[in-house]
This record gives C-alpha cells, sequence and structure tokens, in this order.
C-alpha cells in the first residue's frame, strides 16, 4: 500500500471517529490502534484500539452439515445493514474459495478469516483426514487468502507443546477445547508429533501478513468453552505466547492484536483485560464474547451481551457476537440480526464508560420528555424494530402510547417546567 493510501485511510478513520490524525498515527506506530482496510478493494476502514468507539465483529459462513452460500451471503449483508463493523468468514464447507469471494463482493466492510478452517477442511476432503495435512498447504492458504483481499486474520500462533503439556498436567477442562482451529492444530500436532509451524515459524505468518497489509490477530485455541475453565493455567500460557508474539510482531512491522477468553465469569473479566493489555504493550484486544453463564442455549447473545458491556467499559476495543444460536446450531439470517444488535448495544454500553460517550443517550432521553417520537426512533440503535413495536400496539395517535395511555407522565407535566429544562436542551 502506497504513502499516500495509507495517509488517505488513517485520516478516513480519525474522521469517523473523531479523533485527531496525529493521535490516531502515533497510536499505531506504537502498536496500540489497528487499521482494517483492502488495498485491492475499496471498502470502509476500520479503526480498532485505544481511545477508538468499541467494535463488533459478525461471523457468518457454512458448517459441514448446512451448505447454503446465498444464505451466508444474505447473512453478511444484514450484518452490515445492522451496524456490524467487520465479517469475519468461517466457512468450512462447500467451495471456501467461492463463498467468501462472494460475500466480500456483497459487503464494504473488512473481511477476516481463520485460515487453518480452509487448510483442515482442505486436507480432510484432499487427504481423508485433517491430520495428513501437509504444512505448505497452510502456508499456501494463508498467502491465497491474503492476495484475494481479506483485511485480518485469527491465526493460532499461541498453540505449541508447553501449551500441549499444561492442558495435559491439569486433567483437560470441563467444556474440553471448543475452538475448531485450536482442536484441529492440537490433533494434528499430537499424530504428527510436531510443534505448531504458526509457533515455529512465527516470522513467516509475519512477514506473509505485513507483505499484504493485513492484520494478524493472534487466535484464541485455548478459549475456554465454560466458565469453570476461565483463567485456568493453559488459557494463560495461550495468552502469554501471543502477548510476546504481538510484541514481536509489531517490532517486525506487522498489525497486531490479541484475542482473549470466551466463556468467563463477570468477576474474571477485568482480570484478564489487565493481564492482556500489560502483557501486550496495550495491543488491541479481540474478546470473544465473552458469556459469564453456560446455562442460557437460545439466549446467548444476551449472556454475551452482559459481559460484552462489562468488557468493553474495561478496555476491550473489538467484541465477536454470539447469536441466540450459539451452542445449538448453525445461526440462520434473523439470528445474525438478533447478534449484532445485541452487541452493538454491549458496545455502546462499555463506550459510555470508556469514552464517556453518552450525548446520544441524553438526546433519547429529551426526546422521550418531549414526546417526539420521531427523533426517539430515528436515534435508537435499532429504529426498524422500535418503529414496529410502537405501531403494533398503538392507536394511531402521535403523541401518546399504550402502555401509561391518559396517565403518560410526560404528557400530563408537558408545559409546566418548560423555563426548568431549557438549560438542559442546550446542554
Amino acid at each position: 500500500m502506497t504513502l499516500e493510501k495509507q495517509s488517505e485511510i488513517t485520516e478516513a478513520v480519525a474522521q469517523a471517529e473523531g479523533v485527531d490524525v496525529n493521535v490516531i498515527a502515533r497510536r499505531m506506530a506504537a502498536g496500540k490502534i489497528v487499521i482494517m482496510s483492502n488495498a485491492m478493494k475499496d471498502i470502509r476502514p476500520v479503526g480498532i484500539g485505544k481511545g477508538l468507539k468499541t467494535k463488533v465483529n459478525a461471523s457468518v459462513g457454512t458448517s459441514t452439515e448446512i451448505i447454503v452460500p446465498a444464505m451466508e451471503i444474505e447473512k453478511a449483508v444484514i450484518a452490515q445493514r445492522y451496524g456490524a463493523d467487520t465479517i469475519m468468514d468461517l466457512s468450512v464447507g462447500g467451495n471456501i474459495t467461492e463463498i467468501r469471494k462472494d460475500i466480500m463482493e456483497a459487503v464494504s466492510l473488512p473481511i477476516g478469516t481463520v485460515p487453518l478452517y480452509e487448510a483442515f477442511a482442505i486436507a480432510a476432503n484432499r487427504y481423508g483426514s485433517i491430520t495428513k495435512m501437509p504444512e505448505e498447504l497452510l502456508w499456501d492458504v494463508i498467502e491465497r487468502q491474503c492476495e484475494e483481499g481479506v483485511s485480518f486474520m485469527a491465526v493460532h500462533c499461541g498453540i505449541n507443546r508447553l501449551t500441549l503439556d499444561v492442558l495435559n498436567k491439569q486433567h483437560y477442562r470441563y467444556g474440553g477445547l471448543v475452538s475448531k482451529g485450536g482442536a484441529c492444530m492440537v490433533a494434528w500436532m499430537s499424530y504428527n508429533n510436531k510443534e505448531n509451524p504458526l509457533y515455529a515459524r512465527f516470522d513467516k505468518v509475519v512477514e506473509i501478513l505485513k507483505r499484504h497489509d493485513v492484520v494478524l490477530s493472534l487466535g484464541n485455541g485455548f478459549r475456554a468453552g465454560a466458565i469453570h475453565d476461565a483463567t485456568d493455567r493453559v488459557a494463560i500460557q495461550e495468552l502469554l505466547i501471543n502477548c510476546e508474539f504481538a510484541e514481536t510482531g509489531r517490532a517486525m512491522g506487522c498489525q497486531t492484536m490479541v484475542e482473549g477468553p470466551g466463556h468467563i465469569p463477570i468477576n474474571e473479566i477485568e482480570a484478564n483485560i489487565i493481564l492482556a493489555k500489560k502483557m501486550s504493550g496495550e495491543a488491541p484486544f479481540y474478546m470473544l464474547g465473552p458469556l459469564v453463564t453456560d446455562i442460557a442455549p437460545g439466549y446467548d447473545h444476551i449472556t454475551s451481551a452482559v459481559g460484552a458491556a462489562l468488557s468493553a467499559s474495561f478496555g476491550v476495543d473489538f467484541l465477536c457476537y454470539v447469536t441466540p444460536a450459539e451452542h445449538l446450531g448453525l445461526p440462520f439470517v434473523e439470528d445474525v440480526r438478533d447478534g449484532v444488535i445485541a452487541a452493538k448495544i454491549a458496545a455502546h454500553i462499555g463506550d459510555m464508560v470508556k469514552l464517556s460517550d453518552t450525548d446520544r443517550d441524553k438526546q433519547i432521553s429529551k426526546a422521550r420528555r418531549d414526546m417526539d417520537w420521531a427523533a426517539q426512533l430515528r436515534l435508537a440503535i435499532d429504529p426498524e424494530r422500535a418503529a414496529e413495536i410502537r405501531n403494533k400496539r398503538n392507536s394511531g395517535q402521535e403523541r401518546s402510547c399504550s402502555m401509561c395511555g391518559k396517565f403518560c407522565a410526560n404528557d400530563m407535566l408537558q408545559g409546566m417546567f418548560e423555563k426548568h429544562t431549557a438549560g438542559t436542551d442546550k446542554a
């Protein structure tokens, strides 16, 4: 990417965030901000990191059981429509390359991948087993995905022989291993009695991604899949390796960020964020979830939103949404919408603390006080849903609503305190 193009992208992020462009540039140089963009396609660049709004990723993609490419494209479009900042294609079934290409053409957001998924899917189809994946196939997939225009990659570099030894010594886990990439790499290493190539050749990972200006997201292969596994020894061992790699990658000129735990009780969230931020030199932190209880299948977008709001308030920079289908099956289009909205709400709640970003809340409060329904809907995080609920439950009168009807508190006091509210309208 040319210096002129880089400058243009940095300026675009600064304007979108309302942050001085020189602050953005300094924090990028220090590895505290990354910018996801695409040199080959005109997409909206997304800044992630210190002092910027908390961003939301929406994951889509086929499984081996449900392969409907058109649905995955629709899911990506819906995710963008309802406010996702990035899309990750996690496809493992069907023509993965074509599915990714079609998703890229359908949206104008940065696209991320997990290259291990495609590499192991090819190995399973071509050689009959993921354990027979040749190392060169992994490098070929990473290179090819970069060439296709991927903006960021979750790469599982923190899995190594030491982490496997730690896992064995702690007698496995309540929730087992829940990362597909992590589990596949563990199986490959154990079967072949080899070190993880992504760990052993981290310099090669960085060289490829740096050359294509792709952001390296240091994958969380040992993230907890149960709250009783959170912050265990193997998770912290992998986090330590990833934080060291974040510093190494940054020194080599590659944009890097660190991924965080999946399931975690509320009281451990802040400690995990402090550890990741301090050990990585404040690299952007990408939180997967987090889910703060294990008993709510069908409602895990809510479970995740609770944890995500706290995470953002404590300094997490990037959230991966969770849909109501989590733990139950592949999400459908309506699940994606619910997941994105829940994560966007959580991000905003966190930013109210982290960035003191409360102006929109103040504006919608005034609109409610003044019975200004048009403004209320405009300021809502999902205006369509708000309008749908209002229209179904009201008689068509512009001012009233069916919640209180003639006993509306704000309506009965209209005009009584105008001299006192004048100052708040200017605040």
